[in-house]
């Protein structure tokens, strides 16, 4: 028997496995790098919608310092759709389920709800953090936090520990504002900030 027909093709084989083994690795390869690329491009979307949900929280505040010392802060100020402006002028008594795409039926839209160039929907509500809605400070509760029993007129607040200290001083009534911004972007990428406000 010669030796080439000893061999019967083991070469031929090996070749073959370690080519598949090459393809398999290679696939990996690419998997993984369009994995990272993909994580990379969520975190990117992720961070695009935050900043575009601070363009509620300007948008808010713009409305506040508008009508700041005008009666148009006692009442609500929302509707459904796109016309609203997003205020309340009660805090809830159950706090919002922010995640509840129920929660934003009257809020209001920056651009009139479309999308920026990055692809983000912005909107806002605005809550006047008194405990009765539709009514002026000095018939309602109205605090720093929802259900405070400190009426407006007489709210002010000491400041300073040491009554005898020239620094101890009592500041005017205020009233709390909270502004929640929500951006819905690119890849279901959904941002909530949220900040409080206060008017003298």
């Amino acid at each position: 028997m010669s030796r080439r027909s000893a061999q019967q093709g083991v070469t031929l084989i090996i070749a073959l496995i370690v080519l598949v083994a090459m393809t398999m690795a290679g696939l990996a390869m690419m998997r993984s790098i369009d994995t990272g690329s993909v994580v990379a491009g969520n975190i990117a979307f992720r961070q695009a919608s935050v900043n575009a949900a601070d363009q509620g929280l300007q948008a808010g505040y713009g409305y506040l310092q508008a009508r700041s010392g005008t009666a148009a802060l006692y009442n609500d100020d929302n509707l459904i759709g796109l016309g609203s402006n997003g205020y309340f002028s009660a805090s809830p008594v159950v706090e919002r389920d922010w995640m509840d795409s129920n929660t934003w039926t009257n809020a209001a839209f920056i651009n009139g709800g479309a999308a920026d160039a990055a692809g983000n929907v912005v909107s806002y509500l605005i809550e006047r953090l008194c405990k009765n809605p539709n009514t002026s400070p000095g018939s309602t509760e109205c605090g720093a936090t929802p259900g405070e029993t400190v009426s407006c007129p007489t709210c002010a607040t000491p400041e300073g520990v040491d009554a005898s200290a020239p620094n101890y001083f009592t500041r005017p009534p205020a009233i709390h504002y909270r502004v929640t911004s929500r951006s819905v972007g690119p890849r279901n990428s959904i941002s909530i900030v949220q900040t409080l406000l206060r008017t003298q």
